[in-house]
C-alpha cells in the first residue's frame, strides 16, 4: 500500500521519530510537511503538474478562492495521483488543523499523538477536545500510558486508542559503555518539561564531593542562557559543559564514554509533558543506566532500581543522591545499564515499534479491527 505521511514540518533536528517511521514502514511513503497553506511534498517540486496548476490559478481568480481553498485542491489532486490507501497524521494539532482536508479526502486516517498535543491545555481546548478527530479517525496512537489515559479521558473511544512507545534507532543497540569517565550526558531541547536547570542543581549537589565528575548537556532551547547562568553561579564552568545541537554520532560516542544518562522532566505549568523521551530510550539500549523522573512514559520503559533510578518530579535532592550513588558504585551502574540494554532490545525496539504501527496502518486501509 502507499502511506502519505502529514507532519507540520520538514525534520526537526529533535524529531527523529518521524524520521524512523519515513525510514522503516515497509510500504511506500508520500511526505507530505507543512500547513495547508504551505504544503510541499518530499522530492517533488510541486504538488501538481503545471496545466493543473495554471487551471487552479484562473479558477482561484474567477471564483475568489482563498489561497488555503485551492491549496487544499491542490493536496486532494496530489493524493489521489500518488494512489494513497492511508494516512498517519503526526501530532494531533496537526490532524485538527488539516480534519476538513482528510475528511474530503475519504482516506483512512491513523493519528499520532506525541506530548504537548495531548497535554497543554490551551492547545486541547484550541482543538475542541479532539472530539472531531476521534471521530473521523481509524485509529489513535499514544506513546505512553499517562498520554493513552489523557486521551481515554478526553474522549478518544477505547476500541480506537493504540499504545505504541517509540524505538530507539538500532545504531544505538551496538553501543557498549566502557564507563571510562565519571561523566552525566544529557541530551534534549532546553524547555520547561525537560528542565534541564534541576539537573544542574542536582549535579551541583555531588560536584563538591566529586570534584572529578562532569556533566555533560546537548541541545539548544530557551532555556539555555539561563542553564549558562546558573552554571556560572555555581562556579561549575570546569566541570559543565554546554555542546548545542550534536550529531546522533556524536551522542552515541558520549554515550559510550559516560557513566549515566541525566534528564529531570517534570510537567510545565501549562500542562506540557513528555510522551516517551527518545532519548532515554537510546541511552538505554546503550547500556547506559538512566537518571530520571517519574514522569509519563519514563517508568514505562525504566524499571526502577533495575534498569535506571527514578525520583518525584521536582526531587533534586533525590536525583542528586542517584548521581552520587552511581559514582560511588560503577559496578552498579554498569549493572543498570546491561539490564537497560536487554529490557529495550525486548520490549522497546524498533523493530517492534515500526511493526505495530505498520499493523495499526494495515487495519486502517481494510477498515479491520486490531
Amino acid at each position: 500500500m502507499t502511506i502519505a505521511i502529514f507532519t507540520p514540518s520538514q525534520n526537526p533536528y529533535s524529531e527523529t521519530f518521524i524520521q524512523a517511521h519515513k525510514q522503516y514502514l515497509q510500504d511506500r511513503v508520500c511526505y507530505y510537511y507543512g500547513n495547508l497553506r504551505h504544503m510541499r511534498l518530499e522530492g517533488e517540486t510541486a504538488l501538481v503538474p503545471k496545466h493543473k496548476e495554471w487551471q487552479y490559478r484562473l479558477q482561484r481568480k474567477i471564483q475568489k478562492q482563498s489561497y488555503s481553498a485551492i491549496n487544499g485542491q491542490r493536496i486532494l489532486y496530489s493524493l489521489k495521483q500518488q494512489q494513497v490507501d492511508v494516512v498517519l497524521v503526526e501530532y494531533g494539532t496537526h490532524a485538527h488543523n488539516l480534519l476538513s482536508l482528510l475528511k474530503q479526502s475519504g482516506l483512512p486516517v491513523v493519528v499520532h499523538f506525541h506530548g504537548y498535543d495531548a497535554s497543554v491545555h490551551v492547545v486541547i481546548e484550541q482543538c475542541e477536545q479532539y472530539k472531531a478527530v476521534f471521530a473521523y479517525a481509524k485509529y489513535v496512537v499514544a506513546v505512553s500510558q499517562v498520554m493513552y489515559q489523557k486521551l481515554l479521558a478526553l474522549g478518544c473511544p477505547k476500541a480506537k486508542l493504540v499504545y505504541n512507545v517509540y524505538g530507539p534507532q538500532p545504531e544505538f543497540e551496538s553501543v557498549n559503555p566502557k564507563f571510562s569517565k565519571k561523566q552525566f550526558i544529557g541530551i534534549g531541547r532546553f524547555t520547561d518539561k525537560k528542565a534541564p536547570y534541576y539537573t544542574i542543581m542536582a549535579f551541583n549537589k555531588v560536584a563538591k564531593q566529586h570534584p572529578e565528575a562532569q556533566l555533560v548537556l546537548a541541545g539548544d532551547g530557551v532555556l539555555l542562557d539561563m542553564c549558562k547562568n546558573l552554571v556560572k553561579h555555581y562556579q561549575l564552568e570546569n566541570q559543565v559543559q554546554f555542546l548545542g545541537v550534536i550529531t546522533p554520532e556524536r551522542y552515541r560516542e558520549l554515550l559510550g564514554e559516560s557513566l549515566a544518562f541525566v534528564q529531570h522532566s517534570v510537567t510545565a505549568t501549562n500542562g506540557d509533558m513528555e510522551g516517551t523521551p527518545l532519548a532515554v530510550l537510546e541511552a538505554s539500549v546503550s547500556g547506559l543506566p538512566v537518571i530520571a523522573t517519574k514522569h509519563a512514559g519514563i517508568p514505562d520503559v525504566i524499571k526502577l532500581g533495575e534498569t535506571g533510578l527514578l525520583c518525584y518530579e521536582h526531587d533534586v535532592d533525590g536525583m542528586a543522591a542517584h548521581m552520587k550513588q552511581l559514582l560511588d558504585d560503577v559496578n552498579f551502574a554498569r549493572q543498570l545499564g546491561t539490564n537497560g540494554k536487554a529490557n529495550i532490545l525486548e520490549q522497546f525496539s524498533m523493530k517492534r515499534h515500526i511493526q505495530d504501527l505498520q499493523d495499526i496502518l494495515e487495519a486502517a486501509a481494510k477498515n479491520s479491527l486490531l
